[in-house]
């Protein structure tokens, strides 16, 4: 038990024991919770410049030089954040307040999509919406949706207008490569990878130059307005009493009242009963009145390149979903949604589907029910070049990912996993070997306590780096996005592999908040509010009586490597538990890296290998609790 101020603040000129070091590799309700990042850093900060103030004015002096280390598409909010984490944190706790006030509206989608994107720098053309029909007559509603869905396409197509058709292939077709295989280090002196890492350049910088993403974003939020309850309660009755279609449609099973092609594209209309759908063509919008229903192939996701927007609307059911890879809720060169409004759903989530953007903006929402999102890869609120978000709203439920996925933004990406209310369980990893079992434990086999999986999720921004390189001029990589995971409330429990649970990796940011809750949360190494190469790590619990644990072997808890920042912040006043007995962490730094650990309260318990305000090599390492 610790009582008291306790401030732990070392700065050595030597390297470091631990990290990176030794030859290792890369690597009230809610609603009205106000984030606690500047009110914790404001008790903090004195007595961390009265302790260290001319140490600290040095590290801060080498972390503003970052942007020397050449990375494409940096975020400016990351650089100001690496020169001075005492005003770059508040900003980022000014943009994510409005993500949080977004999250807990009645009809989310489109103040998230704005909220988002002002966090990564992009604003939004502010689409005007069309006015839903009042009336329950099928021909105004199917006006509605038609109007919507060619202003939409519009939208798009503006967006994709200054891409060859060249350019455009090659996006949609990279963006499959990206899901089975992004990978945040490689090397220029191999074959290989150096063709793997300008394929990579080549498509952000499509997106990034070329790619009009206001106008993509705009479609979004066009689309993102039939997050509507009210609509839906008028337009389930509207097409109930339309009699089925007497010949059957191929691909689906079950009553169909529509079947129409449009200029957007094919709408259909599922009747209230149980439907299977695996349609080989292209879907504008998919509207499923009710029934336990299966999903197969590809919906709610652009099936060509040509393709532009494709909507999925299920209103009622226990629903299985079974996607192709980028087939579900993705957008690829365009806008994929998916509102499931009312069941206990099963999704199975194959790479780049779920909620998933890859040079394009994929929306995944579930209104309620208890629901389980069985994934693979960039899956769960995941981007590479575009914007990934999952949202759901109510419901106790499970999120399972192999990695790179549950709030994960690579290069020019921004993925958010945000989840409302319930009791619901993360997990993340068990799949990828981690490089580092090749250099620190090469005997061992999986299932063994040394044997180390990769996870690079549950809020984490990842970029891209080249390492080594051919020589010094060649740019060191592609910086990463956002990475955000936010819950609101329940009791939850997140376990994840290496780098997890809000961590930063070479110009990427990583966030997870929790705003309340008795949270239970066990990482590996980098997890729980870390950073390294030029990364910046955020670890937020707002209130709850807590338990944090690792499996080891190193960094956890507000842990920086390699010119980073990190920041971990309980701010509840309940009593805690640390177990990191088989890791090091709470406040730790090396490699002009610098850190903060700060629990506002309670009488907690901290159990830890080593660590707690310790730094090294020019850094700045602090664990304060008031």
């Amino acid at each position: 038990m610790e009582r008291g101020l306790t401030v732990a603040i070392n700065l050595l000129l030597a390297a470091a024991l631990i990290g990176c070091a030794a030859g290792r590799p890369t690597g009230s309700s809610p609603a009205s919770q106000s984030l606690p990042i500047a009110s914790s850093l404001g008790q903090a900060r004195g007595e961390v410049e009265r302790s260290v103030g001319p140490q600290q004015a040095a590290t801060l002096k080498a972390l503003a030089e970052t942007a020397t280390a050449s990375a494409l598409f940096t975020p400016p909010l990351v650089l100001s954040t690496l020169a001075n984490p005492w005003q770059g944190f508040p900003e980022v706790e000014q943009r994510l307040s409005r993500v949080t006030e977004a999250a807990s509206m009645p009809r989310p989608l489109g103040p998230l999509l704005v909220s988002l994107g002002r966090v990564t720098e992009l604003e939004s053309a502010e689409p005007r919406l069309p006015v839903p029909p009042t009336s329950m007559q099928v021909e105004e509603q199917l006006a509605y949706l038609e109007a919507l869905l060619t202003e939409a396409t519009r939208l798009r197509m503006q967006a994709v207008s200054r891409l060859t058709d060249e350019e455009r292939q090659f996006l949609f077709d990279h963006a499959a490569r990206l899901a089975e295989d992004f990978m945040p280090q490689l090397s220029e002196q191999d074959g290989p990878e150096r063709r793997r890492a300008q394929a990579d350049r080549r498509f952000v910088e499509l997106v990034g130059d070329r790619l009009d993403r206001t106008s993509l974003l705009a479609a979004a939020q066009l689309l993102a307005s039939l997050d509507d309850e009210a609509w839906m309660e008028r337009v389930q009755p509207a097409f109930t009493e339309t009699p089925a279609l007497a010949h059957p449609v191929p691909g689906i099973t079950g009553s169909v009242l529509l079947f129409k092609q449009t200029p957007s594209g094919l709408i259909i209309v599922g009747g209230p009963g149980p439907n299977t759908y695996d349609l080989l063509q292209p879907i504008a919008l998919l509207l499923d009145l009710g029934g336990d229903d299966r999903y197969r192939g590809t919906v709610a996701a652009p099936a060509t390149v040509t393709q532009g927007v494709s909507v999925l609307l299920d209103l009622d059911g226990n629903d299985i979903y079974d996607a192709r890879p980028l087939g579900l809720a993705t957008g690829r060169l365009g806008v994929g949604l998916l509102v499931d409004r009312r069941g206990n759903d099963q999704y199975h989530l194959a790479p780049g589907s779920g909620g998933t953007g890859l040079a394009g903006i994929g929306i995944l929402e579930d209104r309620e029910g208890e629901d389980r999102y069985i994934g693979s890869r960039l899956t769960q609120g995941a981007s590479i070049g575009g914007l990934g978000l999952l949202v759901d709203l109510a419901g106790d439920d499970t999120h399972n990912s192999f990695g790179y996925a549950i709030g994960f933004g690579g290069p020019l990406g921004a993925g958010a996993l945000i989840d409302v209310a319930g009791h619901d369980r993360y997990q993340c990893g068990d799949r990828y070997p981690s490089r580092y079992n090749e250099q620190e434990a090469p005997q061992a086999k999986p299932g063994d306590a040394r044997f180390e999986y990769e996870c690079f999720g549950m809020g984490a921004g990842v970029g891209q780096r080249l390492m080594p390189t051919l020589s010094p001029s060649t740019p060191a990589g592609l910086a990463g996005g956002l990475g955000l995971i936010l819950d609101l409330a329940g009791n939850d429990q997140s376990r994840s592999a290496n780098f997890s649970q809000g961590v930063g990796y070479f110009f990427g940011a990583g966030i997870k908040l929790d705003l309340d809750g008795d949270d239970e949360s066990v990482a590996a190494r980098y997890g729980q509010g870390a950073a390294a190469h030029f990364g910046v790590g955020l670890f937020v619990d707002a209130a709850g009586k807590d338990s944090y644990g690792s499996t080891g072997p190193f960094y956890n808890g507000a842990a920086a490597w390699d010119r980073s920042v990190a920041l971990f912040v309980d701010a509840g006043e309940d009593d805690d538990r640390y177990d990191f007995q088989q890791s090091t962490g709470l406040g730790i730094a090396d490699h002009r890296a610098w850190s903060l650990f700060f629990d506002a309260g309670g009488k907690n318990s901290y159990a830890v290998r080593s660590g707690k305000g310790t730094a090294g090599d020019g850094s700045v390492g602090t664990f304060i609790v008031p």
